[in-house]
């Protein structure tokens, strides 16, 4: 699958990867809603094959996201 994964993270046996979307300020539905359910999943499957490249033992994963919006910028943990 192609594609990016915006930023990875580790922290003991913990590793975020993190999605990063910029709108303008007032964007229907602002940045975050353009981390949609296709793009969780492609996130998903590009995590999975970093893991397996990496060849990283067992760890807790989790998924983020930044929404910029205009200048404001919010850190969703956990958002899917």
């Amino acid at each position: 699958m192609r594609g990016d994964i915006d930023l990875v993270a580790r922290r003991d046996d913990l590793v975020v990867f993190c999605e990063v979307k910029a709108r303008r300020a007032g964007s229907p539905g602002g940045a975050v809603s353009a981390v949609t359910p296709a793009k969780q999943a492609q996130v998903r499957i590009l995590a999975e094959s970093w893991l397996r490249a990496a060849g990283s033992p067992p760890v807790d994963v989790r998924f983020d996201v930044v929404a910029i919006d205009g200048v404001r910028l919010t850190h969703y943990e956990a958002a899917f």
